[in-house]
């Protein structure tokens, strides 16, 4: 300060011909002595110095610099508020001090904790940490930057596992309760948002007692404070600092020294006495030796005379050169592009508190101006505790924010940082790991945002983000893999020809078929045989070829559904069947008309003749055609993609279209089907050695009892086994009439050429 105001005194620029005085007032770090000190400043009755001599005249206060803590600068500014006395702090950073209702004449060098809460809480983000301890020193510096600080952290999604405040003339058992809780802390990295006072206090009791490493990061108050950095267990530490600075002449100027100056000064006799170990005043003891002018502080090893890491310095230089350029606005107005200074201007400290608020300029590089709310543009130093080459621990610049940069473009990292234990990668501090993708966060009970459990995402959802909050479900043609990070096509199901199961239903199908012409070829070759003739050869020829349709038509169920065989599929399967079963229902009536026609005076067989069995086949089969026609057009079967049945796949089927048309048709072959069983079962015992009724009864019972079975076994078979099932009930069921009516025939045929006589069948001896 003294350096700044001989500067102004000297220049020929500003306050040309005018003399700045001061007064200093030593505040003891405590609040009373501050107010105090304030009170004596607006008094006006204490001896104002200029360069060691006092003054010719006292003049007013112009204004204040100070104070160095935020508690004691309100104190000051509720003082000299009143008389409109203007106070620049150069070390005050507590946020509350922006409030221009409270302090309208409060002005500070040094950025508002406001923009620093946010650095750090940005600084926590950007490496990660969601899991974090807090400590801060319990004044309105501590208390309302960590308060800001918690409401920046909860914004960035991170969680505080504890918030410790304490002071540090606390009782002992209290800062031993803070460092026991930072000992027994899960969380890693610990913010601390203390005065350098307070982290002395703490850090030493820490030392104390080992304990686990942990990654601090600091407020600009301590971080970048000399005197901490013997502290080496928290090497790697990292926080926002004040910008380091150059002030040209400061050095020369703080080695300007000898002891007559420094024994007429009381400000420095105490440094001097000190930093020699000797005695400037009388009275010197015994043991203490006396200064004898041999001193040389050029070549003193002190934070006073090392000026390579100026931050808070440059807060006062500035301080010093706002005020000047204040005062120098209102005593030396420009007029007509001259400048003149009115030295006997009775100046007031109102002028002074407006002047300030337009304040702008540059100083040795470094911009000086003040917002609405008598707050600098925020730029921070991002510094870090790293060990040098010579083992102690140095401050090095590893980046910057800036406030008045664009947002998300404000902070910038560009050095390589060194963390807790002198470790190169990022310390990891959450309450729990990250979940993976497939997972989704479920909170504890009782516990913050940042503590949950990793649930697997449901059946059908995924999540393919980590982290993610919840599961998502995939559309309705995907499904998760099984990472369920992912959705895949949904495999698409149906009775397909490449299968084994389709193959071999096909083949027998197929085999059926042939089975069917062998019969009726071997049928034509004994054509005039008395077994081929008996009971209709015509019935026989239509009702073997009508099996072979049947079989064949189960050829139609394999494959892909598409709109043409949805429809072919079952009008086949139900004409062909009826046109089977109206065979046999004709053979059964030939059957029971023969032996009725056999009895006196019985006509019978010329109402069933020929002419009236081909009718009665074309009547029935005609009944189901009409039925499949009336389903075909109203309400036709259709592929479909079926996401019912299951979940993890498609079944592509052909749906029923109408169900009523679907039921008719089976209804109506089963209908035939009972009525043949019912005169099979009547003809059954009519007297004749090779009775066909016998064999159409067996084969309408295994008929029925295939399709009985086949209902159930239909409803309740999954995706291509329902088809799988009504070809196999189709199989079985023409199996069982070709094996039952026309195998005891060919084996007869074949094997037993003797019994192929009329003789024989007719059982007569």
């Amino acid at each position: 300060m003294i350096f700044a105001i001989e500067e102004i005194n000297n220049s020929r620029e500003l306050l040309p011909g005018i003399k700045l005085g001061y007064q200093i007032h030593d505040k003891c770090a405590a609040v009373p002595v501050a107010m105090y000190a304030a009170f004596q400043l607006i008094s006006g009755k204490n001896t104002v110095f200029y360069k060691d001599k006092n003054c010719s005249q006292s003049g007013m206060v112009a204004a204040v610099i100070g104070g160095s803590g935020s508690t004691s600068s309100i104190g000051i500014s509720r003082i000299t508020g009143p008389f409109n006395i203007p106070q620049v702090s150069h070390f005050s950073s507590c946020a509350c001090l922006s409030d221009k209702q409270q302090y309208p004449n409060f002005f500070r060098t040094i950025p508002s904790d406001a923009f620093q809460a946010v650095a750090l809480a940005k600084l926590v983000k950007h490496f990660g940490w969601t899991w974090i301890g807090a400590v801060c020193s319990d004044s309105d510096y501590g208390n309302n930057g960590m308060a800001s600080f918690l409401q920046a952290a909860q914004k960035e999604g991170i969680c505080v596992e504890f918030s410790e405040s304490f002071y540090r003339t606390n009782p002992y058992n209290e800062i031993q309760r803070v460092a026991d809780v930072i000992r027994r802390a899960t969380a890693k990295v610990i913010v601390a948002f203390t005065a350098s006072g307070e982290m002395k206090v703490l850090l030493e009791e820490l030392a104390r007692k080992p304990s686990p490493s942990r990654q601090w990061i600091g407020s600009e108050s301590w971080i970048t404070d000399p005197n901490l950095l013997k502290f080496d267990f928290c090497e790697g530490g990292i926080g926002f600092g004040i910008p380091k600075s150059v002030i040209p002449g400061l050095r020369d100027f703080l080695l300007d020294l000898s002891p007559s100056e420094v024994a007429a000064s009381p400000l420095l006799t105490e440094f001097w006495e000190n930093a020699f170990k000797c005695r400037l005043r009388k009275n010197v003891g015994a043991e203490e030796r006396v200064c004898d002018g041999s001193e040389d502080i050029t070549k003193l090893q002190s934070p006073y005379t090392e000026t390579s890491q100026l931050r808070v310095t440059n807060m006062v230089y500035k301080a010093v050169y706002a005020i000047a350029h204040a005062i120098h606005s209102v005593v030396c107005p420009k007029k007509n592009l001259t400048t003149k200074c009115d030295k006997h201007l009775m100046l007031e400290s109102k002028q002074v508190l407006d002047a300030l608020k337009k304040v702008n300029f540059t100083k040795n590089g470094y911009p000086v101006s003040f917002d609405a709310n008598g707050d600098p543009v925020a730029v921070y130093e991002l510094v870090n505790w790293q060990k040098g080459e010579s083992g102690n621990i140095e401050l090095v610049t590893v980046g910057y924010y800036d406030a008045s940069l664009p947002i998300n473009k404000e902070f910038h990292i560009n050095g390589n940082l060194t963390w807790m234990d002198g470790r190169k990668q990022v310390p990891v501090s959450v309450c729990t790991d990250s979940c993976p993708p497939g997972t989704h966060k479920v909170l504890q009970k009782g516990k913050p945002i940042c503590c949950y459990d990793c649930i697997p995402c449901p059946e059908g959802e995924i999540s393919n983000t980590s982290d993610s909050s919840d599961c998502f479900p995939c559309p309705i043609e995907f499904w998760p893999n099984p990472e369920k990070d992912s959705c895949h096509p949904k495999p698409v199901e149906y009775l397909s020809i490449d299968e084994t199961l389709a193959i071999i239903l096909a083949a027998v199908s197929v085999g059926g078929a042939c089975l069917a012409i062998l019969t009726a070829a071997v049928f034509f070759h004994h054509r005039t045989t008395p077994i081929v003739r008996a009971n209709n050869s015509e019935l026989s020829f239509l009702l073997l070829f009508s099996l072979t349709l049947c079989f064949l038509c189960s050829l139609t169920f394999i494959g892909a559904p598409t709109e043409w065989s949805c429809m072919l599929r079952h009008s086949a399967f139900g004409i062909t069947f009826v046109l089977c079963i109206s065979c046999v229902l004709g053979k059964t009536i030939v059957v029971l008309m023969a032996f009725k026609a056999t009895l006196p005076g019985s006509n019978v067989m010329k109402w069933f003749g020929p002419l009236q069995q081909r009718l009665t086949v074309v009547f029935f089969t005609f009944v189901q055609v009409l039925i499949c026609m009336v389903w075909l057009v109203l309400r036709p079967p259709f592929p479909m993609k079926n996401f019912a049945t299951y979940k993890e796949r498609i079944i592509l089927e052909c749906a029923l279209g109408s169900a009523i048309g679907f039921w008719a048709v089976l209804g109506y072959i089963s209908l035939l089907a009972v009525f043949c069983f019912v005169l099979a079962v009547l003809a059954r015992k009519l007297p004749d050695n090779f009775n066909e009724a016998k064999l159409i009864t067996f084969s309408m019972l295994i008929f029925c009892a295939v399709w009985l079975s086949f209902i159930p076994a239909y409803v309740s078979s999954p995706g291509k086994f329902t088809v799988a099932v009504e070809i196999f009930a189709i199989l079985a069921s023409s199996f069982g009439l070709i094996m039952c009516i026309f195998a005891p025939k060919c084996f007869i045929i074949l094997c037993q050429p003797e019994k192929n006589t009329k003789k024989y069948l007719m059982n007569k001896n």
